[in-house]
């Protein structure tokens, strides 16, 4: 998969003082979007959303705290509330004052959304949202990743748990561990690069920042900000994600003050982005057009 080259790299400090990699894609008077990646992820989630709306969309994507190029966090800089200073402080860096955006995360990134949704700033830059491959609450319980989770619940939410924290090495990537991340993370007919791009994301990341993101997921609990989420927004999924399994997005629909559609994709996995990113990329243009407009132009001297 072609990497895509930023139109500009921006650091970014969070409240905390943790360093932000953010870079922007696009015109620069198109509007913007702020996309939010998951668990294990980095800005490499989104290459191919921006190959399909870099010429029309102003892209703003980040590296959440311990991956891809941001700094790991100290011990206790591992929190919901972490995640929203961060997504404010790239908001705040890249967009223009008072310029409002539309907010994408996917699975953790989503997360990170609905953290942000009882924040005064999140709700004057957010004119719509969209929430991909989550949910706000019950995990370990929930997950089907581990055969036999819906049968024997208390066995299954224990192993989906151990999944999660285990501050383990994932060792050389090999056609056995591709096999196993295809399986917990995409569809049976998920194309092999993107099975590859996910397995360079998810080995990059280091087993302290994994896990202890892990420990935050395991026991997340998000349903009342969730209902807090005031934008317009949409929500996409798929059929066959046994991380974040559909029923959440049904949940979450009901959830949200404004829910503007549930998409429902047929046969796909928890990598959304890496799978079937022309979908998402509709229902992203499909918001920026509803709910944003482009900059005005400069005019020249």
């Amino acid at each position: 998969m072609p990497t895509p080259a930023p139109r500009q790299h921006l650091p970014v400090h969070s409240a905390d003082g943790t360093r932000l990699h953010a870079e922007i894609h696009g015109p620069p008077q198109a509007p913007p979007v702020v996309l939010a990646h998951g668990w294990a992820c980095s800005t490499r989630l989104w290459h191919p959303l921006i190959a399909e709306l870099g010429d029309r969309l102003r892209l703003v994507c980040y590296d959440q705290r311990g991956h891809g190029r941001s700094q790991v966090p100290r011990a206790g800089g591992y929190s919901t509330s972490a995640l929203a200073d961060d997504l404010l402080a790239v908001a705040e860096a890249a967009l223009e004052p008072g310029e409002r955006a539309v907010f994408a995360g996917h699975s953790m990134g989503a997360m990170t959304l609905m953290a942000a949704a009882d924040r005064p700033r999140f709700a004057a830059r957010a004119a719509a949202a969209l929430l991909a491959s989550t949910g706000p609450s019950d995990l370990p319980r929930s997950s089907r990743v581990f055969p036999g989770a819906a049968r024997f619940p208390r066995a299954g939410r224990l192993a989906h748990r151990a999944m999660l924290t285990a501050p383990l090495p994932l060792g050389p990537r090999t056609r056995l561990s591709r096999a196993a991340l295809r399986y917990a993370t995409m569809a049976a007919d998920a194309p092999p690069d993107m099975v590859e791009v996910c397995a360079e994301m998810v080995h990059a990341v280091a087993p302290t920042p994994r896990a202890r993101w892990g420990r935050v997921l395991a026991g997340i609990d998000l349903d009342r900000a969730l209902a807090r989420l005031e934008a317009p927004t949409r929500i996409v999924a798929g059929s066959a994600d046994r991380l974040t399994p559909l029923a959440h997005a049904r949940r979450m629909a009901r959830l949200l003050p404004d829910c503007r559609g549930l998409l429902e994709l047929d046969g796909i996995g928890h990598m959304t982005p890496l799978e079937s990113p022309a979908p998402l990329a509709r229902a992203l243009a499909e918001l920026a057009d509803t709910h944003l407009a482009p900059r005005p132009r400069q005019e020249s001297a």
